[in-house]
């Protein structure tokens, strides 16, 4: 796979909320919310992986054409439900971009 120079990884590391964790994705999955994140325009991957170490931790990997398509994701109305279950079932995020070596 070629990877272009104007592609997004982004990572986003979740402590959710003591025995939260699963809740918050069924909430993602079981609300469609999941399946219209991957169908928007740019999205090429949008996973969630849970640790083996920490049964609180989450952590997101979104991969987007370009950081335009990212920024748009952020403004969908189905955002504002994430947004909603990150309130109830989450204590803090915190945000990371993978930068890619020639």
């Amino acid at each position: 796979e070629v990877f272009s120079m104007e592609e997004l990884i982004l990572y986003v590391k979740y402590q959710a909320k003591p025995g939260c964790r699963e809740t918050f994705v069924r909430q993602i999955v079981e609300k469609g919310i999941l399946t219209l994140i991957r169908q928007e325009p740019g999205c090429l991957a949008y996973d969630y992986y849970f640790s083996a170490q920490d049964e609180n931790e989450l952590l997101l990997i979104e991969r987007w054409e370009s950081a335009a398509h990212q920024r748009a994701h952020m403004d969908q109305p189905h955002m504002d439900a994430v947004r909603a279950a990150k309130a109830q079932y989450i204590d803090s995020t915190e945000l990371g971009k993978f930068r890619l070596e020639d």
